[in-house]
């Protein structure tokens, strides 16, 4: 079952939005999780990866400084916090499983959720 991400919204260039993704004890604990996004017109990309147990993150170049990804192991739950955003980080976003922290869409363990769409005005 694929896992997805909420909390996409119209946002004002500059502005901020937290998005969220919903997951398990278990998957936290065997698995990492990594953050894609896909534009119209583009291809899939990814964003950032976590790793829970290590507290380790990884970002795409466009969002470091900017994004920020964690975890609530209270709440099994993985956030994508988003800061300055800008109009081309308007697309879908999606949240996935990966065996390893990786930004490659292709790495992603199972199909694709329905994604949260992003979009910021300018």
């Amino acid at each position: 079952v694929p896992l997805e991400a909420t909390g996409g919204a119209l946002v004002q260039a500059g502005g901020s939005l937290r998005l969220s993704c919903a997951a398990t004890e278990f998957i936290l604990d065997y698995y990492d999780i990594g953050w894609f996004r896909q534009a119209p017109g583009k291809e899939r990309e990814g964003v950032s990866c976590i790793v829970h147990k290590e507290n380790r993150t990884r970002y795409a170049d466009f969002a470091k400084g900017r994004f920020t990804a964690s975890t609530d192991a209270a709440k099994n739950t993985v956030y994508l916090q988003m800061n300055s955003l800008k109009h081309e980080d308007t697309a879908v976003y999606y949240c996935a499983t990966l065996n390893h922290c990786v930004l490659d869409p292709s790495w992603a363990r199972e199909s694709w959720g329905q994604g949260t769409q992003v979009t910021v005005s300018s």
